[in-house]
C-alpha cells in the first residue's frame, strides 16, 4: 500500500503566519513535513517569525516569505522561494482571506475590489501557480466558507468572492488529474479567531454559535487534521468541497 505521510514533503502555506496558518504549519512540521509560511506584512511579520521557530523547534525546516497575494509577480515568488530553498513542493494550502460583512447598498467599489481580489483573484493564481510548480502527486487545498450555503444578509462580498473557489476546484482537479495532482476546498463554519468576531454582534455570534452542534463555534483544531487529511490519506479526494462545520449549514 502506498504511504501519504507528510515526511520530507514541502508544504507551502499562504497566510502560514497565525490562526489556522500558524497550527497548521506546526502540525505538518511535527509530522517532518518542510515548511514555507506565508505573510502578507508588517503586521503578521513577528507571528511569521514565530511560527517559523516553532516548526524548527519541531525538528523541521521553515523559511517565511512576505507577499501580496493579489499580485500575480508576488506568488510566484513565493513559489519561486519553495523551490529554491527546499528544492520542490508536494502541497499547497492557502488559508489566506478576508472578511466583511456590509450591506450590499452600503458596499462600495472599493469594498468590493478589495474582497474580490484576495478572496478570488489571489486563490486563483495561487492555485495555477501550485499547479505548474508542485511535483506530480502533490496536493493542492483552499479554505472557502460554509456560508456558500447560507441564506442570509451581509455577507455579499466575502461568500461571492469565495464561491469561485469551488469552479476554480473542480476545473483544476481536472486539468491536473493527469499527474495525479488532487484538488480540494475546505469550508468551515464560522471559526473562533479575530478574523471573524470583528464582523459580528455579541448577538450575532450567538446566534452562528446556536447553529451548530454544542453551541460553538469552528475552532481552528478541528479543521487542521482535515486539511492534513487531504494532504495525505484523503488524497483520492479531488475537485470536492468539504463543509467541517458542526452542522451549521449542509449541502
Amino acid at each position: 500500500m502506498t504511504e501519504h505521510g507528510l515526511k520530507d514533503k514541502v508544504v507551502v502555506i499562504g497566510g502560514g503566519a497565525k490562526n489556522l496558518g500558524g497550527l497548521l504549519a506546526t502540525t505538518v512540521a511535527e509530522a517532518g513535513a518542510k515548511v514555507v509560511v506565508h505573510y502578507h506584512g508588517d503586521g503578521s511579520a513577528s507571528d511569521a517569525e514565530n511560527t517559523v521557530k516553532a516548526v524548527r523547534d519541531a525538528g523541521s525546516e521553515a523559511v517565511s516569505v512576505r507577499g501580496d497575494l493579489t499580485e500575480v509577480a508576488e506568488v510566484r515568488r513565493l513559489f519561486d522561494t519553495a523551490v529554491d530553498t527546499f528544492g520542490g513542493v508536494d502541497i499547497a494550502v492557502n488559508t489566506t482571506g478576508r472578511v466583511l460583512r456590509k450591506p450590499i447598498l452600503e458596499t462600495t467599489e472599493e469594498d468590493y475590489d478589495g474582497m474580490f481580489a484576495i478572496n478570488a483573484k489571489a486563490a486563483y493564481f495561487f492555485i495555477q501557480e501550485a499547479g505548474r510548480r508542485l511535483n506530480d502527486g502533490g496536493k493542492i487545498i483552499s479554505l472557502g466558507t460554509s456560508l456558500l450555503n447560507a441564506f442570509t444578509d451581509g455577507y455579499s462580498t466575502y461568500a461571492g468572492g469565495k464561491s469561485p473557489l469551488e469552479h476554480f476546484t473542480r476545473a483544476a482537479a481536472k486539468e491536473f488529474a493527469d499527474r495525479m495532482i488532487s484538488v480540494t476546498m475546505v469550508a468551515p463554519g464560522p471559526m473562533d479567531t479575530p478574523f471573524f468576531y470583528g464582523q459580528e454582534t455579541p448577538e450575532r455570534v450567538e446566534f452562528h454559535k446556536s447553529q451548530a452542534m454544542g453551541n460553538q463555534l469552528t475552532k481552528i483544531e478541528d479543521i487542521v487534521p482535515i486539511i492534513t487529511f487531504l494532504a495525505t490519506d484523503g488524497w483520492w479526494m479531488t475537485g470536492q468541497t468539504v463543509f467541517p462545520n458542526g452542522g451549521y449549514t449542509t449541502r
